[in-house]
């Protein structure tokens, strides 16, 4: 099929598909899967593909086992980050106009237009909805909406509401991250870069050079005590500034930074940094130490100004250590003061000399850091003349000390940079007043979330881990913006909800959008609210009838079946929508599970849309076909393992599909007579259909995917090679072969199967057609494990044709006697599977054949670990009669071979390889 006839194809097939995902009640028990819905500020790339394939193959399937099944979608536009890109646009950043002309391929009537931050989100969301129905996504889009929309808002503000009751929004001053472009805090989905960056709280102490204060920033106050001297970049031009009253020297850079953190600031001066070098500052913990240059201090790090501790920071050692190596500062020592399991008095020194550590550029120089750091805050104590305590409690104890008594204030800056905002601004860390939180610090909230979450179905399990850490770890999150699109906080409108806080319960809202929409949004009180989420009556409820239906719709879908989503959106979001769930929904309501997809790579490298590292989803189906791009995607790896798009791979799979269609034709149009082959293959049928499906309800799509396609495809190659290559079999089993086999792979590559579905004949679609069930009756696992040793032993046979230099004439099968099925019988049954030798050899009927026997005990036990567990149970309750097996198949050996067989027993043959004959692998003669 060419190229434009399959676009043809699919868009007669999508419209086939117009309306028949909608879903509501009814009396089938129902599938509610949400996920994580899109910001349309760009175009879909195939990474957000595998985002909303993964979810639409897993609806399909509960689709066809027979359930009622809502897969909604709405665009998140609330925040600022459609607003920066709007700025850049409209001062004509050429990054971001090559960005959206360029990869977006944004016209440029409609690109001159996204100066206005709206357009941008209605252009793009109507391009998601366009893509999502050329990738064949099963979604109900009667239930679509955007974040902005007045009837969401409303939604929101009943939601807050609640969370102010329950007192977990409180306001206060807190550090954010903080775009000065932009006016406002800045979350994850607010930033081009840095969108894992933490805030860290520095210590800065407060060093004394008369009157001057010359700051230092540290993670470690507890180290104070061995301080030997500063490091200053003689290089870099500082900044001599008054901050509340007293002056101070520090880079440009940090006092930037430090007049964002509630500091009266202003610059007085500057001076070289060469010019205090070898200058002396004092602090009453440390005494009296020198400056000394370094260039590889960071003007940008915290105050631009270093303490050094060479006793326990194998970075100021080693910088020391090359000063001194030039007989420059030899008088200075380190100073001991943790002592630490596993090094001695100075751990940094022996870490260093110990690696062979050459330079400061050493790039094993960070790990080795991390190391000794590590090691000090895990096992670490202060030595008896410092305290004698365990580091990880004086270290606060030390922090509080030097605050209370020698001035010492509190630094916040990033863990990582750069940090930029979505607007192209640098972002900041700013101390904001009269700010809104919500208290995710409660212990009390925290709890209800931990029980809910050991509530939880999580895939994979593994990720329970994270999800508990996160919960333990999460801090009061700020809620609120100044600017941006959104939801006004009902009681202080000057604020704006911010995206994530705004993103929790909307799930809860798709079982209503559908309906809601069409009320007017003034009628719509908490009230309205309370009582079609949480059924509480009041007086006076505008449109009963209305919010009747929307009540019963919530209840039918409620709670959601499982939530898709990314996994670095555990930190935030994933457990954000759990805490604010149990909040609100009573806990027959509380989330049933998640599951969380690994990440996405071009060619092996992170997808990135700023960068430009991205293939479009359209893209890709144009060039493969949207059954081909599916398939990939669910092939390259579980949800939640990451995957790599790779354009190479993805044409093998456009092969594997069209010669998935071409044996399904070629099958339906061939068949005759019943053959006995055919038993055998409709007892496989039923193994894959069982694991084809345990597969999908367990979320294993790739495992799902390898099972109907590859096992069916090797089946029915074994099954026309018994058949002497012919296509002819069995004509209904052929049939029931591809009903099954459309049906089975219907979820992952739907318009391939829809097609074929209408060429057999089938009324309606393959879509809403019932799942394939086993039949229990055509269940025959001897037929199974006799063409599994058939097929094994003529691959052994093949094997050894391929290696010997011989034109062989005669193939001599030599099966296993009658005991050495005891003794592999023994073997598979054995408690203790390392002694079974010799608990076998004990016994009397096997010793009495004495070296014989201790050998085919040897081989057995070998053998038995070569085999699949599931095989060995299968042999030893269906133990084959191999020599009828062998027999029986003998005309189909001597042609498929082209060599003459013969099947003999292992003790009627006189040939030296008959004793290596093993069940279930017998022993091959070729003369």
């Amino acid at each position: 099929m060419t190229e434009d006839s399959n676009s043809t194809q699919e868009a007669a097939i999508r419209a086939r598909w117009e309306g028949a995902f909608v879903a509501g009640p009814s009396d089938k028990q129902k599938f509610y899967l949400t996920v994580a819905y899109p910001y349309p500020s760009g175009a879909m790339h195939v990474g957000h593909g595998r985002t909303y394939i993964v979810p639409d193959v897993i609806a399909r399937f509960w689709r066809m086992r027979g359930r009622e099944v809502l897969y909604p979608m709405a665009f998140h536009v609330t925040g600022a980050p459609v607003i920066g890109i709007s700025k850049r646009i409209a001062r004509r950043d050429e990054t971001a106009i090559k960005l959206y002309r360029d990869l977006y391929k944004v016209p440029q009537a409609v690109l001159d237009s996204f100066t206005d931050p709206l357009n941008i989100v209605f252009h793009f969301s109507n391009e998601y909805e366009r893509v999502m129905k050329q990738a064949g996504l099963s979604i109900d889009w009667t239930r679509r909406f955007t974040t902005v929309e007045p009837t969401y808002s409303k939604f929101i503000e009943w939601q807050w509401h609640h969370l102010k009751e329950a007192g977990h929004v409180v306001k206060g001053a807190h550090p954010v991250r903080y775009c000065p472009q932009c006016e406002n805090p800045v979350g994850d989905h607010d930033l081009l870069e840095g969108d894992k960056a933490e805030i860290q709280k520095f210590t800065l102490i407060l060093f004394s050079q008369g009157n001057t204060i010359i700051p230092c920033a540290t993670l470690r106050p507890e180290t104070i005590y061995g301080v030997t001297n500063l490091w200053i970049n003689p290089e870099v031009t500082y900044i001599r500034a008054q901050i509340d009253g007293k002056e101070w020297i520090l880079s440009r850079e940090a006092m930037d930074k430090i007049s964002l953190q509630d500091h009266t600031v202003s610059e007085i001066g500057t001076l070289l940094g060469s010019s205090l070098v070898d200058t002396k500052v004092t602090h009453p913990l440390c005494g009296e130490v020198p400056i000394l240059p370094a260039v590889f201090v960071d003007p940008d790090m915290a105050t631009g100004l270093v303490m050094s501790v060479p006793a326990h920071a194998p970075y100021d050692y080693i910088a020391l250590r090359d000063l001194q190596q030039k007989g420059q500062y030899t008088d200075i020592k380190p100073v001991g003061l943790i002592t630490v399991d596993g090094y001695g008095e100075f751990p940094a020194v022996e870490a260093v000399e110990k690696a062979d550590i050459i330079n400061q550029d050493d790039p094993n120089l960070e790990a080795l850091t991390q190391e000794v750091y590590s090691a000090e805050h895990s096992t670490g104590k202060m030595s008896e003349r410092f305290g004698g305590k365990p580091v990880k409690f004086a270290r606060d104890e030390i922090a509080q000390v030097l605050t209370d008594e020698h001035g010492s204030l509190i630094m916040y800056e990033f863990d990582t940079r750069p940090i930029v905002c979505r607007c192209g601004a640098r972002v900041y860390v700013k101390v904001l007043h009269d700010q809104w939180f919500l208290e995710y610090s409660d212990p009390a909230w925290k709890a209800q979330v931990a029980g809910q979450l050991d509530a939880m179905e999580l895939v994979p399990s593994e990720v329970r881990t994270e999800f508990n850490r996160t919960v333990n770890w999460l801090k009061d999150w700020a809620c609120t913006r100044r600017i941006g699109l959104g939801t006004k906080l009902p009681w202080d409108p000057q604020w704006l909800i911010e995206p994530l806080s705004d993103s929790t319960v909307y799930m809860a809202y798709y079982t209503i959008a559908a309906k809601i929409k069409k009320m007017n949004p003034a009628i719509l009180t908490p009230e309205v609210f309370d009582y079609i989420f949480l059924g509480k009556e009041s007086p006076d409820l505008p449109e009963r009838e209305n919010l009747d239906e929307m009540r019963k719709e919530f209840l039918f879908w409620y709670p959601y079946d499982f939530r898709f989503s990314a996994k670095d959106l555990i930190s935030n979001h994933l457990t954000f929508q759990i805490f604010h769930h149990c909040s609100i929904f009573p806990k027959e309501l509380l989330p049933h599970g998640m599951v969380v997809f690994g990440m996405g790579l071009l060619n092996g490298a992170k997808m990135s849309s700023s960068k430009g590292n991205v293939y479009l989803l359209e893209d890709a189906i144009n060039d493969f076909g949207a059954d081909t791009v599916r398939m990939f995607l669910i092939g390259s790896g579980e949800p939640w393992q990451d995957f790599d798009w790779r354009n190479e791979l993805v044409s093998s799979t456009h092969r594997q599909i069209e010669r998935f269609s071409a044996t399904i034709r070629e099958t339906l149009a061939a068949g005759g007579a019943p053959t006995p082959i055919d038993i055998w293959l409709l007892s496989r049928m039923q193994e894959h259909i069982q694991e084809v499906t345990r597969s999908m309800e367990n979320f294993q799509t790739r495992q799902a995917l390898q099972e109907a396609f590859f096992g069916f495809e090797s089946d029915l190659k074994w099954y026309r090679r018994r058949l002497g290559g012919e296509i002819a079999g069995g004509k209904e089993t052929l049939q029931t072969l591809c009903s099954i086999w459309v049906r089975l792979l219907a979820p992952i590559i739907p318009f391939t199967s829809e097609e074929l579905w209408a060429e057999m004949g089938q009324q309606g679609l393959v879509s809403f057609a019932p799942w394939p069930e086993v039949n229990e009756n055509l269940v025959h696992e001897s037929a199974e494990i006799a063409e599994e040793l058939l097929q094994r032993t003529v691959e052994d046979i093949e094997s050894i044709l391929r290696i010997i230099h011989i034109k062989p004439g005669k193939v001599t099968i030599c099966v296993s006697p009658d005991w050495k099925y005891d003794i592999f019988r023994m073997v598979a049954t054995a408690q203790d599977k390392k002694n079974v030798i010799r608990e076998i050899m004990q016994h009397e009927e096997v010793r009495s054949r004495g070296k014989e026997a201790a050998d085919a005990v040897r081989q057995c036990t070998t053998h038995y670990h070569r085999l699949s567990s599931t095989l060995v149970d299968r042999i030893i309750n269906n133990r084959p009669d191999e020599f009828n097996v062998f027999s029986q198949a003998k005309a189909f050996l001597e042609k498929d071979l082209a060599l003459s067989v013969e099947v003999v027993t292992a003790q009627d043959s006189m040939h030296e390889k008959a004793h290596a004959a093993l069940p279930f692998k017998p022993a091959i003669i070729i003369e």
